[in-house]
């Protein structure tokens, strides 16, 4: 591939992708329906749209770049509410959650006529099968290819908040898992999935995606599916650490922080200043702590190898980042992680209502719909 060109775009700009599963209205369990919906819909051709995903049970909200975290949450809202009007008819609900509480991933049908899927599945087989998961995925535009792999870097410092803030999958084909993110766990076991490697320059990165394409590992960039991302042709850094998001208002406070620390580590660069990193082996311990504890996880904070409750590090985090969230126009959007924190992430609300209702899954499905409906939080 050699040269890996980074698309000028205009700096701390967002766009959300928001994966959206469809369940039957009087059973709870995955629906087929997304080829119907879609094809209703009518192709997409501008942002923002809705496409398809790996199984035909799954939407993809996409939004158009947007300055404003609110924005772009506007118009995920708005395509949610298109899909709705189309599935309601159906006898289709829809929901996010990283897993299904309780379908089987040997039932869902793999989306037809796609060569890029017919590949991934060819390939990976059992594993790839398996990848009956949702996320929400957020790009954030950098204005120099030089402070791309820096601030992935630094952000992989806040890839056990990310985690934990969005863990919404703590059930798997009707088992409870004792994992806050069981998706986490599994996604990172397709080849090029999981942690993304720490580079030390944008060669090095080149010449690692020079080797994995002359051994057939990849055909395209975008099968490098890491939890944080180098998206050259958006000129952005994605992040796609976190789970399935239930309801707008989360993915809004989710979008802003993660716009703001991109934003912070960017002004740090622009300092002269370095982005602190952690060794490798504690970001995939945080990563792992993360997963299992959720809101309740023992982070790793520095090279040091300081350690720290999660939710108190995100309580800390909050005002030094009010300044950038003032000039980005998300301050409210950013306060709302402490709604998260005060009343709980997604997969804390599942277990509750599982337990209220005798462990009842179907009734955790029901809460999941009507908080994607209400777009807030069930409290």
């Amino acid at each position: 591939m050699g040269t890996i060109d980074f698309a000028r775009s205009e700096r701390s700009r967002l766009g959300l992708e928001w994966e959206i599963a469809c369940v039957d209205r009087r059973s709870g369990e995955l629906s087929p329906a997304a080829p119907e919906l879609l094809s209703r819909l009518g192709p997409a051709t501008t942002f923002p749209h809705v496409t398809g995903e790996l199984l035909t049970n799954t939407v993809e909200v996409v939004s158009a770049p947007h300055r404003k975290a609110a924005n772009a949450v506007d118009d995920l809202t708005r395509m949610v509410e298109s899909v709705y009007q189309l599935a309601e008819p159906l006898g289709v609900q829809l929901i996010s959650s990283g897993t299904h509480p309780f379908s089987q991933w040997f039932q869902q049908e793999v989306t037809p006529d796609n060569a890029r899927y017919a590949t991934l599945i060819d390939r990976t087989r059992w594993w790839g099968r398996q990848m009956m998961i949702w996320g929400v995925h957020v790009h954030v535009a950098v204005d120099v290819r030089a402070k791309v792999l820096p601030i992935i870097d630094g952000l992989l410092t806040y890839l056990p908040h990310f985690q934990a803030l969005s863990a919404s999958s703590p059930f798997w084909s009707g088992e409870t898992t004792g994992y806050a993110s069981n998706r986490a766990l599994m996604f990172q076991q397709l080849p090029t999935a999981g942690l993304p490697p720490q580079f030390s320059d944008w060669s090095q990165y080149e010449s690692m995606v020079d080797d994995l394409m002359h051994t057939g590992v990849i055909d395209v960039l975008s099968e490098l599916r890491w939890d944080i991302r180098p998206s050259p042709r958006w000129g952005t850094v994605e992040v796609r650490t976190f789970d399935g998001i239930s309801t707008a208002r989360e993915i809004g406070a989710i979008a802003a922080l993660t716009q703001c620390l991109v934003e912070h580590l960017s002004r740090e660069l622009d300092a002269g200043r370095a982005v602190p990193a952690l060794q490798p082996w504690f970001v995939r311990e945080n990563k792992w702590r993360a997963a299992r504890y959720g809101m309740d996880a023992i982070i790793i904070q520095n090279a040091g190898g300081d350690e720290r409750l999660v939710t108190e590090d995100l309580r800390e985090l909050l005002p030094n980042l009010e300044p950038v969230a003032a000039d980005l126009g998300c301050v409210a959007e950013l306060q709302d992680i402490l709604e998260i924190v005060d009343h709980g992430a997604s997969y804390q609300r599942q277990l509750r209502v599982a337990q209220a209702n005798d462990g009842s899954l179907k009734a955790v499905v029901s809460s999941l719909v009507r908080e994607l409906s209400e777009g807030q939080p069930t409290r």
